[in-house]
């Protein structure tokens, strides 16, 4: 397979851009929104999340089993990317668009299911389109590259969201000095988003259209099937995927590291409103630093992986990501941390959070990456080319940040008897306590189960030379099967 060029590369990653659209909106602003804005029950607006998230735990694997086995003109992926685009704008513009006048459980259950159709319209482009990843190039480096690509442009798309949101929508005014309070600007903060979504996704299909024949072709021989007979493949394409002990143990490991990523995204304007007393532009700054510093990472990891293999690359980047979240909290307590309202907490805070998305660019390229090196291993032991199934699991985990995250922190924000409603417009509406046990949460809590996570993803020992000798026998093996068997019908599945 020939190198990519750049135009292309940049087509792909691109398409990730509507995927930090909407994570960027679901991991931030709507937790906010229904509990603080709209008064929602934290533990509510955290079942409505997880509500969604257990049926992503369906859907993720069904769609990257479906297009690992779709036939047709357009191969296997993209027919699935083009379909999503215009779904995803309009359930995500109504997510944050609930009719005037619900009350509580009406509130659930509009959340429930526009974020259900959000998300679920979304896997539909997610899940294929990250595989399409995988199979543009088989090379080590290259697909670290392609990753990197994807981040970047996945945190352009948070950086776009927050600097609409704080500068543009929610930022402070003489009626709301606090703009995040504006219920009126979510509405048509969500349908910018919601076209640059579109668009995006439509430019990633279309820059990588021309790669279509040189793509891998469908290894199955299933002709037609049944729904039932779909679902009953993709539980044995499951369960395949778990027999790899590297698969299994990384995918525990970013499981982990995502939930901990969820419940800080969701915590993010609590802390930063009440915790730190930041006013909106300094809250737009320590927002927009996280994704800055992901997009310095991902150009800085190619360069690394260079060296050393991608597993130290995630525990580093949760090591890192973890100490940043716990150091802050911890010297804060301890009276050793700038105090509220001075240059110097900005300052700190600063530094800390363009760190922190270095840190956190380092586990996420690498966790991709070596996902794809998986999927060639599972084809040599299996003879399947899955990497839909794979990346399912891989999206299902990025998926944990806004969903099995904001669980946790909704859950968590009752616990600690958190006082909800947009008349709470200030750290001194908040008891001492409750302030304290908000930053012992979003610190120490959540963030010791890094402990695990780097556990957990040590155990996957795949290196470059495990990975270009599994390359060479792949390509003995197709060459010795070439003209037997690798011819593809490309049928209507």
């Amino acid at each position: 397979m020939s190198k990519l060029t750049v135009n292309t590369k940049l087509a792909y990653g691109i398409g990730q851009m509507a995927e930090g659209l909407k994570n960027s909106a679901l991991g931030t602003f709507v937790l906010f929104y229904y509990n603080q804005v709209l008064g929602l029950p934290g533990s509510l607006a955290g079942l409505a999340l997880a509500i969604a998230l257990i049926f992503d735990a369906f859907t993720d694997p069904l769609a990257g089993s479906v297009s690992d086995n779709w036939r047709s003109k357009m191969g296997r992926r993209h027919p699935f990317m083009y379909a999503s685009a215009i779904p995803v704008a309009i359930a995500f513009y109504f997510l944050f668009a609930p009719p005037s006048g619900l009350e509580t459980w009406g509130l659930f259950a509009w959340l429930t299911v526009t974020i259900i159709l959000t998300r679920g319209a979304m896997t539909l482009y997610h899940v294929p389109h990250i595989a399409l990843g995988a199979e543009l190039s088989e090379d080590y480096d290259e697909r670290t590259q392609i990753v990197s690509f994807r981040y970047f442009f996945s945190f352009v798309g948070y950086f776009v969201a927050y600097g609409l949101g704080f500068a543009v929508f929610f930022r402070d005014t003489v009626e709301f000095p606090n703009g995040q309070f504006n219920v009126d600007a979510y509405a048509p903060f969500a349908l910018v988003l919601a076209v640059l979504m579109a668009i995006t996704i439509f430019w990633s299909g279309w820059g990588t259209h021309h790669r279509i024949p040189f793509l891998p072709p469908v290894t199955t021989a299933d002709g037609k099937l049944t729904m039932l007979q779909v679902v009953k493949r993709m539980l044995e394409e499951i369960v395949g995927a778990l027999r790899n002990r590297s698969f299994m143990w990384l995918f525990l490991g970013a499981l982990l590291i995502f939930m901990m990523v969820g419940v800080d995204g969701a915590l993010n304007l609590y802390l930063f409103e009440f915790f730190w007393e930041l006013d909106s532009t300094e809250k737009l700054i320590l927002l927009l630093l996280y994704p800055v510093g992901i997009m310095f990472g991902t150009v800085l990891t190619p360069v690394i992986h260079r060296y050393v293999n991608k597993r130290y690359g995630i525990l580093f980047g949760v090591t890192w990501w973890s100490l940043c979240q716990i150091v802050p909290i911890l010297l804060r307590f301890v009276g050793w941390f700038p105090e509220n309202g001075t240059e110097a907490l900005i300052t700190t805070l600063t530094i800390i959070k363009f760190t922190q998305g270095i840190a956190a660019a380092q586990s996420l390229v690498s966790f991709n990456s070596m996902i794809a090196d998986i999927a060639d291993e599972h084809e040599l032991t299996t003879g399947k080319r899955q990497e839909g199934i794979f990346f399912a699991a891989a999206s299902f985990s990025t998926k944990s940040t806004a969903g099995l995250g904001s669980f946790v922190a909704g859950i968590s924000l009752d616990i600690i008897n958190w006082p909800r409603g947009a008349h709470i417009q200030n750290a001194a509406d908040i008891p001492v306590e409750t302030l304290a046990a908000l930053g012992l949460l979003y610190g120490p809590i959540v963030a010791g189960f890094a402990v695990f996570s780097v556990l957990f993803s040590a155990q996957c020992k795949m290196t470059r030379g495990d990975h270009q000798r599994i390359v060479r026998e792949l390509e003995r093996r197709r060459s010795s099967e070439s003209g037997l068997g690798g011819a593809v019908t490309r049928d209507s599945a």
